[in-house]
């Protein structure tokens, strides 16, 4: 299918398709956290505000967020439709409930950086604490209509070649040999070459899932491209949702972006987002397939018994 023609169809899906509903109130601070790295200067200062303060932007107009931002109204709209709210009036709703959750004694979001002087108990509490926020900030960030679509996808997949690269890769791995335990047909690519010799040969009816936290890998972004100019129904695991990963994913499951510091890179907090989100589509697929996917994961499990029982002394 050339390129064109699947766009055409990814249009008309798009149009009987209904519209992401916008986020929760507890995936604001969320969502900022994911999207603020690629707003301009003057958005930040929008959603900064808005997240460390809803009860107080909650009771300001538009013209009044502005003027406390430093910004304009069409800033303010613009950034709130970035957040996923249909206009500022929909966000101001949300900053409300938002600020009644707080008030009701909900647990404010709470971050720590590791120092190089950090005892291992202050580590092991600082790290559970970032991981938990992760956690928390791509579950509520999580689009449900596009984690189903991409679930079914899967289910009725031909074959399905999943990329990635580094730490991304690992998490590939890890989603490839958890739905060939299942009875799918599933392999992750780490070396480019390959990965774009697989998405050649990729088909309608084939999925290739393309994991990459900054939405900009040139490795993971082209063999992507391929599969979708070859027909096969395209998903990107990213925490950049309009980075260049976008342009040829039919679905897009967005992971949290979690600060850096200099001993915490950004591949130990993304590969534990992705691992979540690929979680999600392991056990959707599974619930979808269950009639087959029981037997064939029984079968997987009698067959490597014997390589987990003891071994009978000599």
């Amino acid at each position: 299918m050339s390129s064109s023609l699947k766009e055409t169809f990814k249009d008309v899906a798009a149009e009987t398709r209904p519209a992401p509903a916008p986020p929760a109130p507890a995936a604001l601070a969320a969502k900022v956290r994911t999207l603020a790295p690629t707003m301009t200067r003057s958005m930040q200062r929008v959603a900064e505000a808005v997240a460390g303060d809803p009860a107080g932007c909650a009771a300001l107009t538009v013209t009044g967020l502005a003027e406390r931002t430093g910004t304009s109204e069409a800033t303010v709209v613009r950034t709130s439709r970035l957040l996923g709210y249909p206009g500022y009036r929909d966000l101001r709703l949300a900053l409300a409930a938002l600020a009644a959750q707080q008030a009701a004694g909900g647990a404010p979001a709470v971050t720590a950086d590791i120092a190089v002087d950090d005892s291992l108990t202050d580590v092991v509490a600082k790290l559970a604490q970032e991981e938990q926020q992760c956690l928390a900030d791509t579950a509520a960030g999580l689009d449900v209509t596009q984690l189903e679509a991409a679930v079914g996808a899967l289910s009725a997949a031909r074959r399905i070649d999943v990329y990635g690269i580094g730490a991304s890769n690992l998490v590939g791995q890890d989603l490839a040999q958890k739905l060939l335990r299942i009875g799918l047909i599933a392999h992750a690519h780490a070396d480019p070459h390959l990965a774009v010799t697989n998405a050649v040969q990729m088909r309608t009816g084939d999925v290739a899932i393309a994991i990459t936290h900054s939405g900009r890998t040139t490795d993971v972004i082209e063999p992507l491209r391929v599969a979708f100019d070859h027909g096969a129904t395209t998903i990107a695991i990213t925490g950049r949702p309009d980075g260049e990963i976008a342009s040829y994913a039919d679905y897009i499951l967005t992971t949290s972006t979690a600060r850096e510091s200099e001993l915490r890179p950004a591949a130990m907090s993304s590969r534990t987002s992705q691992l979540l989100v690929v979680d999600c589509l392991f056990i959707g697929v599974a619930q979808r397939t269950y009639e087959t996917a029981a037997p064939a994961l029984s079968a997987s499990y009698e067959a490597l018994a014997h390589r987990h029982s003891p071994r009978s002394p000599r």
